[in-house]
């Protein structure tokens, strides 16, 4: 097969492996920089232009789009989807899992566990807020945050008015703002599902190694070690990609004393998993591809 990786990155970790086992298996691979991508806007005729050429002929696409070029990028994505090409990620999946408001809309609907989350645009009845939320403490979150940034730990009302007053001076209309509950249990620790085609195919846990650092991204200082999930997490893990129409996703949960709660669905999850846990991730995907590039394009079923 004729396979484009959309990426920004061609040294990227994830970006080289999954050329690898492309290459691995036979298959003919380019790497394409999509912020360097035209999209030609005519009738019946959805073309795209990358270094003064069209680029015609592929089988599928990985996008991996970056969250600051999530609008571009996925309208690229769509373009090649005119044209029939298969997408690992439809663009409105990644649109959708790059919303955090959305996504935790979506997911709850689905009945998916997720942290109790309020969506306000003031400040102003704070200490009903946070008596909903059990806090203090609570989490804010910035709806567009990504790697952990944008995310506060408010440990008082006083403070948590402030975070939310300063946020929202950064954007009068822009800025949407979520407070979560804080979950004590699992404070500074968190799980990433990787799932491919409906299986969880490599799980982690993620701690930070600060006793001052509540995030546990490995972007923020978070330490990576294998781990295995219980039936029951693998189960809502699955469950999340589904309610996000994500057929490859990366998905962080918490263990908390009500059960496995879902935090996020990553539309484009990095690879530091295979260097954790020695799961080859890459070539599921690849396998994923195969099997799946051929047939129709699948109509998304989430709706929103």
């Amino acid at each position: 097969m004729k396979i484009a990786i959309l990426s920004k990155g061609p040294g990227n970790y994830s970006t080289k492996r999954i050329k690898e086992e492309a290459l691995k298996r036979g298959h003919e691979v380019r790497i394409i920089n999509y912020g360097l991508c035209e999209a030609r806007i005519q009738a019946n005729n959805p073309i795209v232009i990358y270094k003064d050429k069209t680029l015609e002929g592929f089988d599928a696409i990985i996008p991996r789009i970056a969250s600051s070029y999530t609008r571009y990028g996925t309208a690229i994505v769509r373009q090649f989807e005119m044209q029939g090409v298969f997408s690992t990620a439809s663009s409105i999946a990644i649109v959708r899992s790059r919303d955090k408001l959305r996504a935790m809309q979506l997911l709850a609907r689905a009945g998916v566990g997720v942290p109790k989350t309020i969506f306000s645009r003031g400040a102003g009845d704070i200490d009903r807020l946070m008596e909903e939320l059990n806090g203090p403490p609570i989490i804010i979150k910035l709806a567009s945050g990504t790697h952990g940034r944008g995310v506060v730990l408010a440990e008082t009302k006083k403070a948590a008015k402030s975070v939310i007053q300063s946020f929202y001076l950064m954007d009068q209309e822009g800025t949407n703002i979520l407070l979560q509950e804080y979950v004590e249990e699992s404070a500074g620790t968190d799980m990433r599902a990787f799932v491919v085609g409906g299986k969880v195919v490599a799980s982690m846990k993620r701690q930070n190694l600060s006793v001052d650092e509540f995030r546990s991204n490995l972007h923020q200082g978070g330490e990576g070690s294998s781990i295995k999930l219980t039936d029951e997490e693998r189960k809502v893990a699955v469950k999340a990609a589904r309610a996000m129409g994500l057929s490859i996703c990366g998905v962080d949960l918490m263990r908390s004393k009500r059960g496995p709660l879902v935090l996020e669905v990553n539309s484009s999850p990095g690879f530091g998993i295979e260097q954790v846990t020695g799961r080859n991730v890459a070539e599921k995907i690849i396998e994923y591809v195969e099997q799946n590039a051929k047939q129709r394009p699948r109509k998304d079923k989430v709706g929103a």
